[in-house]
């Protein structure tokens, strides 16, 4: 985000609890994207004379970007709003919880940790009808309930985290001045996009760019995929099964999704370079064979953040697009999404916290990030009008048309096996295992965590 005047302005005064209407990024009431009933809604709360302590990951312009927005809740209800951003959030938490002085507010980058604190006492329940608004209000809304929900110091399962702000990775980019020059169409479900993988070898080309490598966490993107087919195969239920080890690593079901990964990874005519490549190839300079000429692929599964690492000056929607990377029609499981995102919670109850939490329930809160950069949202009442740029808005959409998501199943799996043997299973993988013996594997190193 460049930073204007304005903004400087604005972030000189979160903290101090002087946030007026005119130090707003975007004037009320002057952009009809917005939703400014909501914020207007906003003022019948007077909350002047306490203070709301928020703390989370976000640092530099990502936290500029979070205090645009609770800047609005400060002006509205004349609150005093203190963010602390680290780079350390998840040790920086624990310790401050264990200490007796935790944030009002913690902004959790994964839901394991929030989790941890909830069945240990220092999470607050969230409000009893917030599940329901939940449901009838975000996009495939029971999964963000299940997502934000956790048992209890007592077992019993409470909502404790609302999701605001998610990363999208179901996606797969390609560039359209190729597509249309071989005269390829964007697929519509898996069959399809099987069916032209396999065209595009019959007419001599490479359909594929993929590589895991990534220093010391090679092999991550390839968890991704495996996530992916995963929602694609089964029902929800299974993933879930899967990413907490009610069915172990090398059940049948496990097997298949990644035996269905290896379609795409193991064939040398699928993917540029061959397969034994893959492993080799670092994911930040896979997509480069979209870019050259002739290209050298003509897709690249990876999550939304991979754009950054296009070619300088590439422009999104002309030089390179995006399609969902789709899911079996003949499996009838709807629109699975796999992502990631914040979620927040409380973790000191006050009268402040809980009229935040709410807050997040508003349009504006949603809106004013949206029409930036970096933001996406489930929210249904959100304009989808006010993202800030094309490719926010499909990817946004991509979110609204989702009949399922699920958090990047790693992420919820114990870390010597989300971020350990799960990534060296894969690489495992696609340099000539079978996928029955990376089940194996994975499986006997989760047994030996419990």
């Amino acid at each position: 985000m460049k930073t204007s005047a304005l903004t400087i302005t604005l972030l000189a005064s979160i903290g101090t609890g002087s946030v007026t209407a005119s130090d707003l990024l975007f004037e009320p009431g002057k952009d009809s994207r917005f939703n400014w009933d909501s914020y207007s809604e906003l003022k019948k709360v007077d909350l002047k004379g306490q203070t709301l302590t928020i703390a989370g990951p976000w640092l530099g312009a990502d936290k500029e970007l979070a205090e645009s927005v609770l800047a609005y809740f400060e002006a509205a209800t004349g609150v005093d709003i203190q963010y602390a951003g680290s780079d350390s959030f998840e040790q920086q938490i624990v310790i401050d919880v264990q200490a007796g002085s935790p944030p009002d507010i913690a902004i959790f980058p994964q839901p394991g940790l929030a989790a941890d604190l909830a069945a240990k006492g220092f999470l607050s329940p969230l409000d009893e009808q917030l599940g329901k608004w939940v449901e009838e209000n975000y996009a495939a809304g029971s999964s963000w309930v299940d997502l934000g929900t956790f048992p209890d110091q007592q077992g019993q399962e409470q909502l404790f985290g609302f999701f605001y702000k998610i990363d999208l990775k179901s996606l797969v980019w390609f560039v359209p001045e190729n597509f249309e020059d071989a005269g390829y169409e964007v697929p519509e479900s898996m069959e399809e996009l099987k069916t032209l993988t396999q065209q595009i070898v019959d007419d001599g080309e490479t359909p594929w760019c993929i590589g895991v490598g990534s220093g010391g966490a090679t092999g991550w993107p390839a968890t991704d995929w495996v996530e992916d087919i995963m929602l694609r195969l089964f029902e929800p239920t299974v993933y879930d099964q899967w990413t907490t080890n009610a069915i172990p690593f090398n059940d049948d079901k496990v097997i298949e999704a990644i035996e269905d990964f290896g379609w795409f990874v193991k064939n040398d005519g699928f993917v540029d370079g061959g397969a034994r490549a893959v492993a080799a190839t670092d994911f930040r300079d896979s997509p480069k064979g979209l870019f050259s000429s002739p290209p050298r692929c003509y897709m690249h599964r990876q999550a939304s953040f991979i754009s950054s690492f296009f070619p300088e000056g590439s422009e999104l929607g002309v030089d390179a697009d995006f399609f969902y990377f789709p899911a079996y029609a003949s499996k009838d499981l709807g629109k699975p999404v796999m992502g990631a995102g914040t979620l927040w919670s409380i973790t000191n109850d006050t009268p402040a916290a809980r009229e935040f939490i709410k807050f997040l329930q508003t349009p504006i809160a949603h809106e004013v990030w949206m029409a930036q950069s970096g933001f996406l949202t489930p929210f249904k009442s959100a304009n989808v009008e006010a993202y800030g740029n094309d490719t926010l808005k499909k990817q946004g959409q991509i979110l609204l048309d989702a009949s399922t998501f699920r958090f990047d199943g790693s992420d919820l799996m114990p870390g010597k096996i989300g971020a350990g043997a799960f990534w060296t299973g894969m690489v495992d993988y696609t340099g000539g295992k079978s996928a029955k013996e990376v089940g194996d594997f994975i499986q006997s190193t989760w047994d030996t965590l419990k």
